[in-house]
């Protein structure tokens, strides 16, 4: 899970305009065809658009949350940025574009969730190994009913012998 770029860019026209980005191409190659663009907008962001580009493993929700907080934290300290002129200055998207490398790092949802799925791996593997003693003990009851009917026939067999003989 990676995250390749992340940027604000501000509702142009004719077309948008980017007022500050970050990129982490350490591991980019030109084989890699498949990415995700996340984009967040909402009505208090005066026209202002987070994006973030990240492989297809990077989870949608952790990029949102990231946006959101991105745009919150962005127009806090530059509230004039819907009419400024690009590059705006906002050193934290450095911070953001590595910090958050990790979606774990985003929030506790992600890692509840990220406990969740462990939980139910040993869940499901626990339940397994109790069907798998069910089915043995299956075995077991049906090896015992064998070996009772057989005792059954030996004893029966043993006393039509004994009963023949005369001891005297």
């Amino acid at each position: 899970m990676k995250i390749v770029y992340i940027g604000i860019l501000r509702k142009g026209q004719p077309e948008s305009v980017e007022l500050c980005c970050e990129r982490e191409l350490s591991s980019y190659s030109r084989f890699t065809r498949d990415f995700t663009f996340h984009v967040y907008a909402s009505n208090q962001s005066r026209g202002l658009t987070g994006v973030i580009i990240s492989d297809e493993e990077y989870p949608s929700l952790a990029a949102h949350q990231v946006l959101s907080k991105m745009l919150d934290e962005f127009i806090t300290q530059n509230p004039a940025a819907a009419s400024a002129n690009p590059p705006v200055s906002f050193p934290a998207l450095r911070t953001y574009i590595t910090q958050y490398q990790d979606p774990q790092n985003v929030g506790s949802i992600l890692k509840i969730q990220k406990e969740l799925d462990e939980t139910k791996v040993v869940l499901h593997k626990t339940i397994e190994s109790v069907l798998e003693r069910g089915e043995k003990l299956d075995d077991l009851v049906q090896k015992s009913e064998g070996l009772s009917s057989q005792s059954k026939m030996f004893y029966t067999s043993a006393k039509k012998q004994n009963s023949c003989c005369v001891i005297m």
